[in-house]
């Protein structure tokens, strides 16, 4: 027999992919008699090169595409670039180029990665999101939703970086600093476009109660972030103006310990405080400083300054001051809040700061039944808390003291460590003593609504989606500014606005962020109403934009619409595939925009995916040298290698020598042989230099070695450890593999299982054969794990080799396990399963149109099962009865079994107790 052909995964991955582009064999068309299944994983930025978290997405939504069409469904997987962004631009400006031609080329190059991994795409419905063809569609949108008044501009306090004159991102602003520049941020206030997301804030939060395919975590972020909340809206007149100052508050219940109000720094009261005290002024200049995000809030010490202006409580008629804090945002709610300093953190913070009084009105429960331990004994007195606080002078009863302790300590908790936030039950509030959270609240509302001082409401922490950015590398907004007529949507017939993309001249030039800004001729245009001379909008839109549509373009490539009626087919998402880094930002606006489309009539739908698989990331082993700075120079772990090293001895602090130290396995350079420090496991990221080169691993091992690493190291929710030895483990399976198949193939020939010929030995192998059918079925099918799938069919592997049955039946046996292996493992290996279904001997086909193996009930049906013995609850041995034996045969089966019958030695058990199909424990 000649030896078998080497596996090469080269040329077998070559011919595989050769065949799939021949036959065009993953583009996919509407309609047929087959289910639909849209399956999605979130497009890639075309930073230059695939990185694993890349690959490891991207494989997990191909096991999945090729899974779903082998068991009959219509299958699409599309893929697109998400080009635009300041990565882009960034780039730019340090290469001194443009960002088009950086973004092509590397839209050229990750393409061809993505294809020598043989993922089963549609690349007939590839987009890039920075091209006018797709992006006319978004500014088409746009002018109609400005006419329904859902875009919308106004001024806004953003973060500044004052540098590269750009606005951004809470996420973006690290220790007061931009992230790119390092330069001092400051909130500013310019005029910014919106959609009006909060519009739809109660149906984001509603719909998620049926997005069952889910991922908890994900909706609980997303309920956090939309943070419904009821309250009251409650007036506090201000001396001296003619409008009250109105707040809003979920805590009620604690309004009768108000002490004190807190204004933003951009609050109309402020503004007009401050034009008559420089001090004020000053202050409110120096707020413009640092970022607007809430964690740079909370954290940042709390500061503030009187304005000099008086508030009265709307139901003591205490006059109150009022002061602009620095944790105070205009963008929040109405830019005021009630200070209760007892109840409240950052009140509490900052009333120790400028020495403002604090008045609990909350107590707990053992503090309420205290007080009203001192009410019932100490007669004379209404007020038990003067009581306590010896206001009323000694009190001589004795069954009160604890009581009064209690008390005093509450207080002292309060005045010293911090604000009590807990609900409870109200004190010091006059009429609604005694009442719970939800009792005050109820009895609160009544009488501001009765008075006319306030009403309830229902508050939401979403905001409005800011979609202007003041960059040039994003889709221009399809405004024109007009002196006369003000800003103009630029009439749809007029669209697409398109973005130049020729600027490397601007680029060059090292200091220009944005060239349509500095370029004139771009923004001459004339007024579409008045024909007058106007100046196109320079801002450009944020990228979530682009990325909020993307899936329902891919379902109607070429469409003179947004979509056509090819949406309604593939809507929504069945599979939606990324990181759960998205769970807030993109996730929540790809709802929101699939609603704006629905309400377009564009699609039916009311959610755009109906699950969602949140993969972890991929984490490795990090490695550094300190330099003389005391910073680390991270070294990827392709350039270390473990070796045994001797550490240099110490100095010696004795007179006689001393051995040597012993060897240890230390990481050393490649390049030089010393060692260098192991900084732990942690996320691949270019900073830790620990990011591992997909590319190389496929010239080295293959791309179904990969794919199938990536799908075996973890579940797919779970976080993946890179190992170079796991790697290899997946390549020596994959070998055994091609040459157990091909050893098979070259027997004579491959006869036809016969049930009824099989004798007990073929019969078990081929259950197990079944058994692997249906638990790698439901494995990828249903669970998703894929790792416990290519376990089983390691496991079978194993099997099959010391199956050594040569008869006709017995090839028959493991020709069949052979055909399922393969079946079972194209989704995962696809490019070396299309090889070796032709070693089996079948044409060359596409393996996705043949039907995934389905489990035998007939094989699975077992002739006998094995079950332990125990003998007081140590196994003794095993016993093979019928499936279906009577108890009485299985307890006279173990009596009898080799190895029991001497510890029983001639005793009556006490107890025989057997546990169905599992095992049997004699008590003796």
């Amino acid at each position: 027999m000649s030896e078998p052909v080497a596996y090469d995964p080269r040329s077998v991955e070559t011919a595989a992919q050769a065949f799939w582009d021949r036959t065009r064999a993953f583009e996919v068309r509407e309609g047929g008699d087959k289910p639909k299944y849209y399956c999605l994983s979130m497009l890639p930025y075309p930073s230059g090169a695939l990185h694993v978290g890349h690959v490891r997405n991207y494989t997990i939504g191909d096991v999945i595409s090729r899974h779903k069409r082998m068991t009959g469904h219509n299958v699409l997987q599309p893929m697109g670039w998400d080009a635009f962004g300041l990565p882009a631009e960034n780039a730019a400006i340090k290469n001194k180029t443009a960002p088009a031609k950086w973004t092509y080329a590397n839209i050229e190059h990750m393409r061809g990665q993505l294809k020598s991994l043989g993922y089963a795409i549609d690349w007939s419905r590839e987009f890039a999101t920075c091209k006018p063809d797709y992006y006319v569609h978004e500014q088409r949108m746009f002018v109609r939703l400005l006419k329904k008044g859902i875009a919308y501009r106004k001024n806004s306090v953003v973060n500044w970086d004052p540098v590269d004159q750009t606005v951004l991102a809470n996420e973006q602003v690290i220790d007061g600093r931009g992230w790119r520049t390092g330069a001092l941020v400051e909130k500013r206030e310019i005029p910014q476009w919106f959609l009006r997301i909060t519009d739809y804030a109660q149906e984001l939060l509603d719909e998620l109660d049926g997005l069952e395919g889910w991922p908890e975590s994900v909706k609980t972020m997303q309920r956090n972030w939309i943070g419904r909340s009821e309250g009251l809206e409650i007036q506090f007149r201000v001396d001296g103006e003619a409008e009250p100052l109105t707040v809003f508050t979920t805590r009620p219940d604690t309004l009768m310990g108000v002490t004190f109000l807190s204004i933003a720094g951009e609050h109309p009261l402020a503004l007009k405080a401050a034009a008559n005290n420089p001090e004020l002024a000053a202050f409110l200049a120096e707020l413009k400083k640092g970022g607007v995000s809430e964690a740079e809030l909370e954290t940042q010490e709390k500061r503030g300054m009187a304005t000099g202006l008086w508030a009265r409580h709307p139901l003591t008629g205490e006059d109150l001051p009022i002061y602009v804090a620095n944790f105070v945002l205009m963008g929040y709610g109405t830019g005021a809040v009630m200070a209760v300093p007892a109840h409240d953190q950052r009140d509490w913070e900052f009333a120790q700061a400028y020495g403002l009084p604090l008045k609990p009105v909350v107590v707990d429960a053992a503090t309420r039944d205290a007080l009203r331990e001192i009410q019932q004994h100490v007669r004379g007195h209404d007020d038990p808390m003067a009581v306590a606080l010896g206001q009323h002078g000694a009190i001589d009863v004795v069954e009160v003291d604890a009581a009064v302790a209690v008390v005093r300590e509450y207080l002292r908790r309060i005045e010293d460590e911090g604000a009590h936030t807990e609900r409870g039950w109200l004190i010091n509030s006059g009429e609604f003593d005694g009442l719970d959270y939800q009792a005050a609240f109820e009895a609160l509302a009544a009488k501001v609504e009765a008075e006319g001082i306030g009403r309830r409401r229902v508050n939401f922490r979403l905001r409005d989606w800011g979609v202007s950015r003041q960059r040039y590398w994003g889709c221009p907004i399809p405004v024109i500014h007009c002196p006369s007529c003000g800003a103009v949507p630029v009439p749809e017939d007029q669209l697409p606005v398109v973005l130049p993309e020729d600027v490397a001249d601007a680029f060059a030039a090292g200091d220009v962020h944005s060239p349509i800004k500095s370029d004139p001729e771009w923004r001459k245009t004339t007024c579409p109403q008045c024909g007058g001379a106007a100046e196109r909008e320079t801002d450009t839109f944020d990228t979530f934009m682009e990325s909020s549509w993307y899936y329902a373009r891919y379902t109607s490539p070429g469409a003179p619409e947004m979509v056509d009626e090819r949406a309604n087919y593939w809507l929504p998402v069945d599979q939606y595939i990324g990181g759960i880094e998205h769970a807030i930002l993109h996730l929540m606006y790809f709802r929101f925009y699939h609603k704006l489309l629905r309400d377009a009539g564009l699609v039916a739908s009311d959610e755009p995916a109906t699950r969602l698989l949140t993969q972890g990331m991929v984490i490795a082993d990090t490695f550094y040298r300190e330099k003389a700075d005391g910073s680390k120079e991270w070294i990827n772990p392709a350039d270390v290698e473990w070796r045994m090293w001797q550490p240099e001895p110490g100095p010696l602090s004795l007179p006689d020598p001393v051995p040597a130290p012993a060897p240890v396995l230390t990481p050393v350079l490649k390049a030089d042989g010393r060692p260098v420090i192991r900084g732990g496991t942690e996320k691949m990221s270019k900073s830790k230099n620990n990011g591992v080169d997909p590319q190389v691993l496929v010239d080295r091992y293959g791309a179904d070695t990969v794919r199938l690493f990536a799908m075996f190291a973890a579940p797919p929710e779970q976080s993946l450890e890179w190992s170079d030895a796991g790697v290899e483990g997946m390549a020596r399976f994959l070998r055994r593999l091609w040459r157990d198949v091909h050893a098979h193939a070259a027997q004579p020939d491959h006869p036809v299982v016969d049930p009824a010929q099989l004798d007990a030995a073929q019969k078990a192998m081929r259950r197990q054969v079944h058994e692997a059918i249906a638990k790698v079925g439901d494995d990828v099918g249903r669970r998703h794990s894929f790792n416990t799938a290519i376990a089983a069919l390691m496991e079978l592997l194993n099997a099959l080799a010391k199956f050594t049955d040569m008869s006709d039946q017995g090839r028959a046996v493991r020709h069949e396990a052979f055909e399922a292996v393969v079946l079972l493992l194209n989704p995962i290996t696809p490019h070396i399963c299309h090889a070796l279904w032709q070693v089996l001997g079948h044409p060359e086909t596409l393996l996705e149109d043949v039907p995934f193996p389905q489990a035998d009930p007939q094989a699975l049906v077992r002739d006998a099962i094995t079950l332990a013995v125990q003998v007081n609850g140590k196994l003794r041995g095993t016993i093979e009865v019928a499936p279906d034996a009577a108890r009485e045969a299985i307890e006279a089966a173990a009596l009898a079994a080799p190895g029991v019958a001497g510890f029983v030695a001639g005793q009556v058990p006490k107890k025989v107790i057997v546990v169905p199909g599992k095992i049997v424990n004699i008590v003796v």
